[in-house]
């Protein structure tokens, strides 16, 4: 499994997602809960930026339309997104948050 640099941790605020795009796709870095987490920055439901919407929860929420997904599985919990969107391995070193591409579901 191949990671990249995403951005410095120092970068991330708590419950504010950051949009970064690694190898031409986009990607929302999310510090939340003592974790980070990484998943496609583009709502399943509507083609819309979720790093632009509110997290709470572990979850983020699209703000156009409300759909909500879980951080960690990518998962929609509030319609009207029914599909998931994928998440990325994430891992730490240093003050590097490194993201793997390849899809945890």
């Amino acid at each position: 499994m191949t990671f990249v640099r995403a951005c410095g941790l120092g970068e991330l605020e708590d419950d504010t997602p950051k949009r970064v795009e690694l190898d031409g796709t986009p990607v929302s870095i999310v510090q939340t809960e003592g974790e980070v987490f990484a998943i496609h920055d583009i709502c399943s439901h509507a083609n819309v930026s979720l790093s632009e919407g509110e997290v709470d929860d572990c979850h983020i929420e699209c703000w156009l339309h409300g759909s909500r997904f879980d951080l960690r599985s990518g998962k929609p919990d509030a319609l009207p997104a029914t599909r998931p969107v994928p998440v990325y391995p994430v891992k730490i070193e240093g003050d590097d948050v490194l993201v793997s591409l390849t899809q945890e579901s």
